[in-house]
């Protein structure tokens, strides 16, 4: 059985002393309340825009399929990214605002866990896979929406303690 030599330093969690991916041994860390909440945005056209908003898309209640989808992937994140840990999630909350000026959609997810290790990938794929069920409904009528700016807003608890996103 090969060790690596620990006195290597990669400055990654996910690297091991000789740069092998591992997943990161949390066993010896402090379980903590852990919060991460992430945001994004949809652009879409005017029709797309005003049916989705007027609860008339063909398809039926988008941002309530959104928000579904968006709930299950943030649970199944360990599945989605190799290194992610399962978790057993306590919290997750999907809302969405529209932005009627730039004719798009702000999506944020907050997830939240007691546990050792944190919930920003949870937050981020929510966000992400709620703008994907988005686009999926409304594809026929608008292929052109643009998906953009998806990013960890606030992440509170664990040793690195919290993060807020400056403008």
């Amino acid at each position: 059985m090969l060790v690596a030599n620990e006195s290597k330093k990669t400055g990654f969690t996910h690297f091991d002393a000789d740069g092998h991916a591992r997943m990161v041994d949390v066993s010896r860390k402090d379980e903590s309340e852990r919060v991460a909440t992430a945001t994004g945005v949809i652009r879409l056209s005017d029709e797309a825009y005003r049916l989705v908003k007027n609860g008339s898309m063909a398809k039926g209640d988008v941002l309530g399929v959104a928000r579904i989808a968006g709930i299950m992937a943030a649970k199944k994140v360990d599945a989605l990214v190799p290194l992610c840990h399962p978790l057993a999630i306590t919290k997750i909350t999907i809302d969405f605002e529209y932005l009627d000026e730039s004719q798009q959609i702000l999506i944020e997810a907050v997830v939240g866990i007691c546990g050792k290790t944190g919930v920003e990938m949870e937050a981020l794929t929510a966000v992400s896979i709620a703008a994907l069920t988005i686009y999926d409904m409304c594809k026929a009528v608008d292929k052109s929406m643009l998906i953009s700016d998806i990013c960890l807003q606030k992440k509170t608890g664990g040793k690195s303690g919290t993060f807020i996103r400056t403008a």
